[in-house]
């Protein structure tokens, strides 16, 4: 059996996930897996055989997670168990579900897949962000979908300039800048109208947000490389760097944020019959085949 330690983690005191957790747990131990529970979630299983453990714990145990929820939960597991030699899947409670593709309704015979060895594992790479001032190091963390530089406040400008690789490309005045990975472009990028990128390109894509020329569009750019943003000293404070919408470090007027792709990588499980262009299909609405 591929997988001999498996981990549930889920969006706590949620109806949905609470029952598809109670399936899952029900599946994995007649499997004869041994069980962890994300401590959060450990008061709703209806069963007492499981270890109760953190996120961190998880990854140095588990082989394998099954997060229950939206691309959120995904999302804030995902930062964590990247560092660890650990496979993910996901069931979706959530919206979207770009990361979660197992139906609720499907879980029984999508895990069946998986521990019978049909699926696909997927390697998706995460971004390092740093706050520099005057040269030092202030704050730091990680990003599955994108890291987004932002004003405070709602639509309030801001001058930064956007080095890649140490040479500058070009300044801008708008609402900030959104570089995002594959994994994220088809999240807030999207939205803002960043381009689609297919998850095994190795790429980024800087988005700027509302600026203040009409010449000023997306551009997708190598992901070895080092992108940095110079925020100038006439900003008023109150600027943020966000990380996948979860995470949000502090920038004042004259800071450096650099930002490279992290040595971690994600280990999506897909079960087999999984599409990238199929899950666009139907979760942007895109056209079926005319016959």
């Amino acid at each position: 059996m591929p997988y001999q330690t498996v981990a549930l983690i889920g969006k706590p005191q949620h109806a949905a996930t609470h029952d598809s957790l109670n399936i899952l747990a029900e599946y994995l131990l007649a499997k004869g897996c041994k069980l962890l529970v994300e401590e959060s979630i450990a008061e709703e299983l209806e069963t007492e055989n499981f270890k109760s453990c953190n996120l961190v714990t998880i990854g140095k145990e588990a082989d394998l997670a099954v997060v229950v929820g939206g691309d959120g939960s995904m999302l804030g597991a995902a930062r964590v168990l990247a560092r660890f030699d650990i496979h993910v899947v996901g069931v979706n409670r959530g919206n979207l579900g770009f990361l979660t593709d197992i139906h609720p309704d499907d879980i029984v015979q999508q895990l069946d897949l998986i521990f019978n060895g049909e699926c696909v594992v997927e390697e998706r790479f995460l971004l390092e962000v740093e706050v520099y001032r005057h040269e030092k190091l202030k704050s730091n963390n990680s990003a599955v979908n994108e890291v987004v530089l932002h004003h405070g406040k709602v639509a309030h400008m801001m001058e930064f300039e956007i080095y890649i690789d140490e040479q500058f490309v070009f300044s801008q005045r708008s609402d900030g800048l959104i570089v995002a990975t594959p994994t994220g472009s088809t999240a807030y990028s999207l939205s803002a109208g960043g381009p689609i990128i297919m998850p095994k390109l190795d790429a980024l894509t800087l988005v700027p947000m509302f600026p203040h020329t009409l010449s000023s569009r997306p551009i997708v750019v190598d992901a070895d490389s080092q992108v940095s943003m110079k925020v100038s000293k006439v900003n008023s404070d109150s600027l943020q760097v966000s990380c996948d919408s979860h995470i949000v470090l502090p920038v004042l007027p004259g800071d450096e944020i650099r930002i490279n792709k992290s040595v971690d990588k994600l280990h999506l499980v897909h079960p087999k019959g999984y599409s990238y262009f199929n899950v666009l299909r139907k979760k942007l609405g895109w056209g079926s085949k005319l016959y």
